[in-house]
C-alpha cells in the first residue's frame, strides 16, 4: 500500500476530469482500499483448501506462498515510483486490473475441466502489480494511514458465508458430498467470482474518479526537473538510496525485525487453523473476520487517537512491549479460545508498528518520494510472506505451535532493549 500525497491549500483536486469534491474523493479512495484488501484476504481464506483439494502439500504450498510473496516483495517499490511518476489514476487502475486477472485465474483453477495446479500457480503472476494506494489527507500522517485500512481485512466473513453458499448444493445434481472435487470447486469459485467482479468495478471507478494526480505541481517538479533526464520507475539506485537514510534504515529495521514473528506465525495461521485449531474453510473464515474486525476497530479509531496523543517512539516501544507480552501468552495457549483472548493485543501491537512506523519513514523523505518509501513499507509483509513458509514449516513440524510465542517474545525483548539504549530521535512533522 502506498500513500499519495494530497494537496495543502484546494478544497478540489487539480484535475479536469476530477467531479468529486475532496471529501467525497477521500472516502472513495478509502473504499477502494478497502474493497480490494478485502477481496485479496477472501482469497488468503479459500486458497489453503484449494491447494489441499488441488493435491498439493504443504511443501508444494510453500512454493505457492513464496512465489506471491516474492512477486509483491519486487513490485512494491517499483509499483510506488510508478505511483509518484504517474499518479493516482493509473496507479489505481492498474492495481485493480491485476486483481481482476488474479481472481480470473483462480476461479478457473476451481474448475475440474482445467489444468488446476498450474492455473493456481499462473494467478499469484499479477500479484507484482497489486497494491493498493491509499490516499492520505492533509491530517496527521498516523490518523490517516491508520484509517486506510478499515474493513480491509473483513474479506473471510463473505468468504466463510459464500462459501457456506457453495456448500447446499453441486453445481450440477445438487448432492451435498464433500468428498467431490466438483463441489468443493463450486464453493471456492463463489469467493473468486465475487471477487473479480468487486475488482472490475474497481478499475471503473478507479479510471472514471480518481484524478490523474493528487500531488502539488511543485512536487511534480520536485520530482523530475524541468530539461534532466526523467528518472526511471525501475530505478533500483533511487529505490536503495531512500532506504540508506540515516533517519529510515534505524526506523525500517525496527518495522521489520520486530513484525517477523508475529507475521511467521499469520502465514502458518491457514495450516495452524486446519491442524491445530482443527477448524473447516468457514469457521477458518469467521476467525479471521473477528481479527478483521479488531483491526478495523483499532486502525481506524484507537490508532488516530493515540498518535494525536503520544509520540511515535512511545506508540513503538508500547507495541514491542506488547509483542512480547502476546508472545509469552501465545507459549502457552492450546486452543482456539485461548488465541481468541490475544487477538486484542496481537492486532493493536501489529496495527500500532505497522501505522506508526510508516509515518515515520514517510516523514522522514521528501514529498516526491513518499509513494516510494511507502513501497518499502509495503515490502515487509511479501518479505515474510517470502521466506514465512519455508521457515515457519520448519519451526512448526519441529517444534509446534507454541515456538511462535518464545520467537515473538525473545526477538522483541532484544528490539526493545536496543529501543531503550538507543531511542529514535524525534522528527517535526512535514507537510505533505
Amino acid at each position: 500500500m502506498h500513500g499519495i500525497r494530497a494537496p495543502e491549500s484546494q478544497g478540489h483536486f487539480p484535475s479536469r476530469t476530477a467531479t468529486l469534491s475532496r471529501p467525497w474523493l477521500l472516502l472513495l479512495t478509502y473504499v477502494l482500499a478497502a474493497l480490494e484488501l478485502t477481496c485479496l484476504f477472501m482469497q488468503f481464506s479459500t486458497v489453503p483448501y484449494l491447494s489441499r483439494r488441488l493435491g498439493l502439500d504443504s511443501v508444494a504450498f510453500g512454493y505457492l506462498q513464496t512465489t506471491f510473496g516474492v512477486l509483491q516483495l519486487l513490485g512494491g517499490p517499483v509499483f510506488g515510483r510508478f505511483a509518484d511518476q504517474r499518479g493516482a489514476r493509473a496507479a489505481l487502475t492498474l492495481s485493480f486490473l491485476a486483481a481482476s486477472t488474479l481472481y480470473l485465474l483462480l476461479a478457473a483453477s476451481c474448475s475440474p475441466a482445467l489444468p488446476g495446479v498450474p492455473l493456481l500457480f499462473a494467478s499469484r503472476l499479477p500479484a507484482a502489480l497489486m497494491h493498493t494506494l491509499p490516499w492520505s489527507p492533509e491530517d496527521p500522517r498516523g490518523r490517516a494511514l491508520g484509517a486506510e485500512s478499515r474493513g480491509a481485512r473483513t474479506g473471510p466473513t463473505p468468504a466463510a458465508l459464500l462459501w457456506a453458499r457453495g456448500a447446499l448444493r453441486c453445481g450440477r445434481c445438487g448432492r451435498q458430498d464433500p468428498e467431490l472435487r466438483g463441489t468443493v470447486a463450486f464453493r471456492i469459485q463463489y469467493p473468486a467470482i465475487v471477487a473479480l467482479m468487486a475488482n472490475l468495478l474497481g478499475a471503473v471507478l478507479s479510471f472514471t474518479c480518481i484524478p490523474a494526480s493528487t500531488k502539488e505541481a511543485s512536487t511534480s517538479a520536485q520530482a523530475a526537473p524541468p530539461g534532466g533526464p526523467k528518472a526511471s520507475v525501475f530505478d533500483l539506485q533511487a529505490i536503495s538510496r531512500l532506504l540508506l537514510l540515516p533517519e529510515v534504515l534505524p526506523v525500517f529495521l525496527v518495522k521489520v525485525i520486530s513484525s517477523f514473528p508475529s507475521g511467521l506465525f499469520m502465514v502458518m495461521f491457514s495450516i495452524i487453523s486446519m491442524e491445530f485449531f482443527r477448524l473447516e474453510a468457514a469457521q477458518a473464515g469467521y476467525l479471521m473476520s473477528f481479527l478483521g474486525i479488531l483491526q478495523m476497530v483499532t486502525q481506524g479509531l484507537v490508532i488516530g487517537w493515540l498518535s494525536s496523543r503520544f509520540p511515535e517512539e512511545v506508540l513503538v516501544r508500547a507495541s514491542v512491549l506488547v509483542f512480547i507480552v502476546v508472545g509469552l501468552a501465545m507459549a502457552l495457549m492450546s486452543n482456539v479460545f485461548h488465541f481468541c483472548l490475544l487477538v486484542p493485543g496481537l492486532v493493536f501491537s501489529m496495527g500500532t508498528l505497522n501505522v506508526v512506523t510508516d509515518s515515520m519513514l514517510t516523514k522522514a523523505v521528501a514529498a516526491s518520494d513518499t509513494g516510494t518509501m511507502l513501497g518499502l513499507c509495503a515490502s515487509v509483509q511479501p518479505l515474510t510472506r517470502t521466506f514465512g513458509p519455508t521457515l515457519g514449516g520448519l519451526l512448526y513440524r519441529s517444534f509446534g505451535v507454541p515456538v511462535f510465542g518464545h520467537v515473538q517474545a525473545a526477538v522483541n525483548i532484544l528490539v526493545l532493549l536496543l529501543l531503550w539504549r538507543k531511542p529514535i530521535p524525534r522528527r517535526k512533522d512535514k507537510s505533505w
